[in-house]
């Protein structure tokens, strides 16, 4: 049985502060985040204000909007140099999309090592941009499910998703980047069964698990957004997606169970300063400090009330009680590597694509 997790008092939901309206790059941005400045993207203002832009994937919105005052004050103090933000936030691949398409964010916070890479590939990010602390890596989280209050349906690990009569919602790792994740979990925990019953892992006997959760998918939406949205509609029984994702709707009144499988993965977000961009419009000495910022341990407390696991070893051990470390936690190298990964399960004739063709 997996750990449930339930809505802690430490997690409290706060209020940021108003935003005004931006205009960014065109349809590829329709939705979002809006400027806390009417200066435009250009570099610093005649008042000696600099203007920081910022862009994030939609899940982490929240704790970014609570940092950002906390920077803004420590580099007032520091620099007597006022920061302007503009901020979006979209999909992980969306928004890496867009910035490789000609957004000029400073700093980016995504969802997924991978859409870094695209970045980098693009010329935009220096390759060496993992040797920041932890890795690049600014938050971790696990893949957990979501059930309905009290757990009716006895749920505690990913082979209960395929009991029967068991309605289960994920989004389709096609369409959502980081849906990969959520999938990654579930195939990963069949390779954990394999090794405990044989002694190696077995790929073929992955699948199959993996093939006898998606049998009892009720709803394949194009985002985790888009799933977690027909899970508070009442679609479904179960919902795989972040532990995060869960406890801020907890935090916001919901009262969903978390279970946390035995067997999930490690869930790893980076963030990174886009180069071509700040040294194009001269942010670069700002866009690092606040890059630095986001492992600062005032940040860090922040993410960790907002449900993500952090990653400075001192606020972690605060938080502790609140996010357990599962027995069989693997990370994505167990999986042998993003780019194996990409090969095996998301390549064109992958495993996942013989999933939802029944091969």
């Amino acid at each position: 049985m997996g750990y449930k997790k339930r809505n802690s008092a430490g997690q409290v939901k706060r209020v940021s502060g108003l935003l005004a309206a931006v205009v960014l790059f065109g349809s590829m941005l329709a939705g979002c985040g809006g400027q806390r400045s009417a200066e435009g993207s250009g570099g610093a203002s005649q008042q000696g204000d600099v203007t920081l832009v910022i862009g994030a994937y939609s899940v982490v919105k929240d704790s970014v909007q609570d940092i950002i005052p906390l920077f803004q004050q420590k580099w007032k103090e520091e620099t007597g140099q006022t920061v302007l933000v503009q901020e979006s936030y979209e999909a992980s691949g969306t928004q890496a999309r867009a910035i490789v398409g000609g957004f000029e964010a400073d700093v980016t916070l995504l969802s997924l090592e991978g859409d870094i890479d695209k970045l980098t590939k693009a010329g935009l990010v220096d390759k060496n941009w993992k040797e920041k602390p932890e890795g690049g890596m600014i938050t971790r989280s696990v893949v957990a499910i979501g059930t309905r209050e009290g757990n009716p349906l006895n749920i505690g690990s990913f082979a209960d998703l395929a009991k029967p009569d068991v309605k289960v919602l994920y989004p389709n790792p096609k369409t959502s980047g980081g849906a990969q994740w959520d999938i990654n979990a579930v195939y990963g925990a069949g390779l954990k069964e394999s090794e405990r019953a044989t002694g190696a892992k077995d790929s073929a006997y992955a699948k199959a698990f993996l093939e006898s959760v998606h049998a009892n998918i009720e709803s394949l939406d194009k985002s985790g957004r888009a799933s977690m949205a027909a899970f508070e509609y009442g679609v479904g029984d179960a919902l795989v997606t972040y532990e995060n994702e869960l406890i801020a709707r907890n935090n916001q009144g919901a009262k969903y169970e978390v279970v946390i499988p035995d067997d999930t993965i490690l869930i790893e977000n980076p963030a990174a300063v886009v180069d071509e961009n700040v040294d194009k419009r001269g942010t670069r000495e700002v866009a690092e400090a606040f890059l630095d910022f986001l492992w600062s341990a005032e940040a860090q407390q922040i993410f960790a009330e907002d449900g993500f696991r952090p990653v400075d070893p001192a606020v972690y051990a605060k938080f502790e009680a609140n996010y357990p470390e599962p027995p069989g936690l693997f990370d994505i190298e167990y999986l042998g590597g993003w780019s194996e990964v990409r090969e095996t399960l998301y390549a064109k004739r992958g495993i996942w694509y013989e999933v939802l063709a029944g091969i």
